[in-house]
């Protein structure tokens, strides 16, 4: 992603604070209440992160969508950075202030932001001494396609997985390339949970050719993934499957199977599973968390 900073200060009409008003998070002002006796003395130097404290978190950059939110946008695409940082990455966040400048957006908008990431106990905001990831926030899984049935099978694998329903459904519009001259294909949509948490991490939507979906047992596909049914237990022969992989936002049926808020980031896998013939056997479509995958894509050179 590339950051527009030519966007900073128009933010929709909000009114752009001055630096350091107000007393927040990590940009606090002097307590108020003080006696009559402090305000003689010296004012306080600009509270900030000490000269040898470690360097700050850096957030991934943001192009802004005029039609959304502003805070909305900021508060997913922070809250991508701090779940997709690398091992190791400085766990404290920039002020607010600069926040606001990296994303071209105002104060105001920013705090409202961190708020919901606090109230999603992904940060913490400490007066004086600023604002952390949360050890908690856990970073996410990623999702690696090596070229190999093998690996993507053993992906799939280790979630338990939900039988949503099944049956025969007209093909639709946009899988009709996949499987010309045919009316129907066999459609099954299941929902898979993270081991430990019980947490949605994905939900798949398979469209079979109806033949071969007769011979697909329902219980199996809550055991292994799909290629794993379609290639050991029915027998295709599969010869290639073709990936493709982009980031979307997040539709009604996806919010709720997966517990995301809508039009969050998520990511939209599509694979097309070819036999020896060169005939479509089997697309799949699967979506998932975008704060719980990344794709990582390796080149063998030999």
């Amino acid at each position: 992603m590339t950051m527009s900073r030519g966007q900073a200060g128009a933010d929709g009409g909000e009114p752009e604070e001055a630096a350091g008003a107000g007393a927040e998070a990590v940009t606090a002002a002097p307590d108020a209440g003080a006696g009559a006796a402090d305000t003689a003395a010296p004012a306080d130097p600009a509270p900030g992160p000490p000269a040898s404290a470690p360097p700050a978190f850096a957030p991934d950059s943001l192009v802004l969508n005029r039609k959304l939110p502003l805070w909305y946008q900021v508060s997913q695409s922070l809250r991508a950075s701090i779940l997709g940082r690398p091992q190791g990455s400085p766990a404290r966040l920039p002020t607010e202030e600069q926040l606001a400048a990296h994303y071209g957006v105002s104060v105001l908008t920013m705090r409202q932001a961190l708020k919901e990431l606090e109230t999603e106990g992904l940060i913490s905001r400490h007066r004086r001494r600023g604002t952390f990831i949360e050890p908690r926030a856990r970073r996410v899984s990623p999702v690696r396609l090596l070229g190999s049935v093998d690996a993507i099978v053993a992906q799939q694998s280790g979630e338990a997985t939900t039988v949503l329903d099944h049956g025969t459904v007209p093909v639709p519009g946009d899988l009709a390339e996949f499987f010309p001259r045919r009316a129907e294909v066999a459609c099954f949509r299941r929902l898979r949970r993270d081991g430990g948490s019980d947490e949605p991490t994905n939900w798949a939507e398979n469209a079979v050719l109806p033949e071969i979906a007769a011979r697909i047992d329902v219980a199996d596909l809550e055991r292994w993934p799909m290629t794993k049914v379609l290639r050991d237990v029915v027998g295709v022969r599969i010869s290639r499957i073709t990936d493709t992989v982009e980031a979307r936002l997040a539709d009604p049926v996806t919010a709720e199977l997966l517990q995301v808020p809508l039009l969050s980031p998520i990511l939209h896998y599509t694979g097309v599973t070819y036999d020896e013939d060169g005939q479509v056997v089997d697309v799949a479509r699967i979506r998932y968390r975008g704060d719980r995958f990344a794709f990582s894509v390796t080149v063998e050179a030999h």
